[in-house]
């Protein structure tokens, strides 16, 4: 049975109106006085919200610390001139570990509930030895462990903590792949320590990467790419466009040495999709969102608008290109373009100019006797 503190029951007892979801209505109501009002925290948050302004005082039950990922900092948000006090328990992660008896001061802690991937891909990524997760229904243990194993993050193992705190609370610490075939009782949280490091390059080889049938030199090289992202200050970047991406050589070695990087990949070969997903998993790189079509036929608006784009390939077609990023560049964007020849270079330098741009770097690498490469950065 759940029990509380003198402080918190003298709370109960003085309040007429209380909240929560239908799991804390049923372990609290032999508490609540007689008389109370109760209103369920459902879906859309908006309607209860609205029944919430009706009332001067609400005692609100969540579980755990309403602040770890929690509906403290939502109420904050809706009702920011609030007063607000919370009486926080031991939350799911520290619950787990305390019964794992696992130091967790250093522990990575990331919500998937109701949330995208990135923030676990960008612990993944960034090589977190603990990681703590907090589930939903759809991204389960299993689908967490399958998301890991699909990128090459097997040295990780995996506890699971279900239903903690009830009588029916379970716990069991298991590989990635016997985590991927089983079902769990909701709720659960995950624990991943990491068995060994993963091997980290600076500057990826290209023999590493999977290539065109035929076409292996189609993939900026590492020594250009490296210094193509070093020109594209992607430490102070949000969103960046990579143009023909092709084998993904560029957006992949972005990723890794910047994993909250937001980024999107352009290109027109169909036949790329497949190649590009397989260095994404070869590397380890989840998150980079691959868009198979013409770059000038794209409804870029539909896309989050770049401070950075890196021009891999442009089919001749420059000039229009270079239109269509300077009209979604953000005010402060820059774009990088290698160039292999005069006639490119002079096709980018007078794009730059009729957009209103400027150059702010030039580079000449020779990355052999007989390919010199011109690196050039520009901005709005």
């Amino acid at each position: 049975m759940q029990t509380f503190s003198p402080e918190i029951m003298q709370a109960i007892k003085a309040a007429k109106v209380f909240s929560g979801g239908k799991r804390h209505h049923d372990i609290v109501a032999p508490m609540l006085p007689p008389g109370s009002l109760w209103i369920d925290v459902t879906v859309p948050l908006a309607s209860v919200f609205d029944k919430y302004t009706d009332h001067d005082e609400i005692v609100v039950f969540a579980s755990g610390d309403p602040l770890f990922f929690g509906f403290a900092a939502t109420l904050q948000r809706a009702f920011p001139d609030t007063e607000i006090t919370v009486y926080p328990s031991f939350n799911s992660l520290q619950t787990l570990s305390h019964r794992l008896l696992l130091p967790y001061a250093e522990m990575k802690n990331v919500s998937l509930t109701g949330r995208p991937w990135k923030n676990l891909d960008v612990a993944l990524i960034t090589g977190y030895p603990l990681i703590g997760i907090l589930t939903d229904r759809s991204k389960t243990p299993a689908e967490i462990a399958r998301h890991l194993l699909r990128y090459g993050y097997d040295n990780y193992s995996i506890s699971v903590g279900e239903c903690l705190g009830n009588d029916t609370e379970r716990i069991r610490i298991m590989s990635l792949e016997e985590t991927a075939q089983e079902g769990f009782a909701f709720p659960n949280c995950v624990i991943l320590k990491m068995t060994h490091p993963r091997k980290r390059y600076f500057g990826l080889p290209e023999n590493l990467f999977r290539h065109l049938e035929g076409r292996n030199n189609m993939i900026t090289k590492m020594p250009v790419r490296l210094l193509s992202l070093s020109m594209l200050d992607l430490s102070e970047r949000r969103v960046m466009w990579d143009v023909g991406f092709c084998t993904g050589s560029v957006s992949i070695e972005a990723k890794l040495r910047f994993p909250q990087l937001d980024i999107i990949s352009f290109e027109r070969r169909a036949e790329s999709k497949a190649i590009f997903e397989e260095n994404c998993r070869i590397f380890g790189t989840p998150g980079i969102e691959a868009v198979i079509a013409d770059f000038l036929d794209c409804e870029l608006s539909t896309f989050p608008a770049p401070d950075a784009v890196f021009i891999g390939g442009h089919g001749g077609r420059l000039p229009e290109m270079m239109r269509r990023i300077f009209g979604n560049l953000t005010a402060d964007g820059i774009v990088v373009f290698n160039s292999v020849s005069d006639e490119s270079r002079c096709d980018f330098l007078s794009s730059v100019e009729s957009c209103g741009g400027k150059i702010q770097e030039e580079h000449l690498l020779c990355y052999d006797a007989h390919n010199p490469v011109k690196i050039i950065k520009a901005s709005k």
